[in-house]
């Protein structure tokens, strides 16, 4: 770790302060309507969805959801994505930033993370939005609460990332849109100031997924993606209605101008023509549940799934990761191809004799099998760590197509190569 790293992680608040300081200028002459996007998963698709109906009436912080991110992104700077040398140049940039530039649009969504501690607090108290999202609650980066719980401010995990998240909607001044089926949210939003309204998937009548496209029907009206939407997107459709609605826009149900991120439930063409579906951007057990579900009624012969560790579970990983051999084993693939040493030590043993699986170390040797064996005629399915989209980058049938995959920048490369993985 770099001197600036260490520097970053002792006092990151403090410095996120000091670009928040600055960004604020810009922020109070450019005086949007901020909406705010969080949860444990899924805010991106939220984000995009947003994006698809207001378009250019809204700036949105596409790659910043962070305390330092959001500031960067006012400030209309990209941040850091290579050398940490170049926090020094931010350092002297940002207060002329501050004070020759400002965003002109209407709206300002905003992309809120609550991976640690404080963050979500932070930006919520900063921005204080007139309306917040929030679509998910679960353990996505739980170890990084484990120190939350040991201080005794809470009795668990649960309870840690709940209150952390829920600085947000404490914070929102007018709207404040949840799921109808998520206990803690309704625990979380009971006395705060704005209104809470909670939507209910019952209210999708009809889902059917393909390995190009799903469909959600409520009945008066349809939504059709091209690409293989999970079921749990019914929130975010639900929320987009309602938040559409308190703004007097209409919605495009066709989603013309929509966009699905990388590696979010990507559709890709393969080598022999198996069809690869990638979600391999990121993996808890709220985000593979959602994939797996999704796997489990999807309209496809040959259905393979590639899954990765969970990351980032800290003393939870070994309960994670049983939990997860549960939904493997209820998702009904024909083949199970599994890389990790996490998976390999706490969800193989428990799925080995009751499925057609196969456990590796390594990317490398996972590719190899994969390479070997498949024919063609399957779908296959990626979700969690361990740079799946590496190996969805080698069978991909155009290699231009590398573009449409998540962690493409420079130091993403770097870090897969120091793996090997060239």
């Amino acid at each position: 770790m770099t001197v600036i790293s260490k520097f970053k992680k002792k006092f990151y608040f403090v410095a996120a302060g000091y670009f928040k300081f600055f960004a604020n200028f810009s922020l109070r002459r450019w005086r949007p309507r901020i909406i705010i996007v969080t949860g444990s998963a899924g805010k991106t698709t939220m984000l995009n969805l947003i994006e698809s109906q207001l378009g250019n009436q809204a700036h949105y912080s596409h790659n910043a959801n962070s305390a330092f991110g959001i500031a960067f992104d006012i400030l209309g700077m990209s941040g850091i994505t290579g050398s940490k040398l170049k926090w020094i140049a931010l350092l002297f940039k940002t207060p002329l930033r501050a004070f020759t530039f400002k965003h002109v649009e209407k709206f300002y969504i905003v992309e809120c993370d609550g991976e640690r501690p404080h963050e979500a607090e932070f930006i919520a108290k900063w921005l204080k939005p007139e309306v917040s999202c929030w679509v998910s609650l679960g353990r996505s980066h739980a170890v990084f609460f484990e120190n939350e719980v040991k201080s005794g401010k809470f009795k668990d995990i649960d309870e840690a990332i709940a209150h952390e998240f829920a600085t947000i909607p404490k914070n929102t001044r007018k709207l404040v849109l949840i799921d109808d089926e998520n206990v803690k949210m309704h625990e979380c939003t009971e006395e705060i100031s704005a209104k809470v309204v909670a939507v209910n998937q019952k209210a999708l009548k009809a889902y059917e997924a393909y390995p190009e496209r799903a469909v959600f029907d409520f009945g008066k009206h349809k939504f059709e993606f091209q690409e293989p939407m999970p079921r749990d997107v019914t929130v975010q459709l639900l929320m987009l209605g309602e938040l559409m609605d308190y703004l007097g826009e209409k919605i495009d149900y066709k989603l013309t101008n929509f966009q699905m991120p990388p590696a979010r439930s990507n559709y890709l063409e393969g080598k022999k023509g198996i069809k690869i579906v990638d979600s391999s951007y990121n993996a808890h057990i709220i985000s593979m549940t959602t994939v797996l579900d999704m796997v489990k009624v999807m309209h496809a012969p040959h259905k393979w799934l590639v899954i990765g560790d969970i990351i980032d579970q800290g003393q939870l990983e070994g309960e994670e990761h049983k939990k997860l051999a549960g939904l493997l084993l209820d998702a009904k693939a024909e083949k199970i191809v599994m890389i990790g040493r996490r998976t390999k030590k706490y969800t193989y043993p428990l799925i080995k004799d009751k499925c057609d699986v196969e456990s590796f170390d390594k990317p490398q040797q996972a590719l190899k099998y994969l390479e070997d064996n498949l024919t063609g005629k399957e779908t296959v399915i990626f979700k969690g760590s361990q740079y799946l989209e590496w190996i969805v980058e080698k069978l991909l049938a155009d290699p231009n197509d590398v573009e449409k995959l998540a962690r493409q920048d420079e130091a993403h490369r770097r870090r897969r190569a120091s793996w090997g993985l060239k």
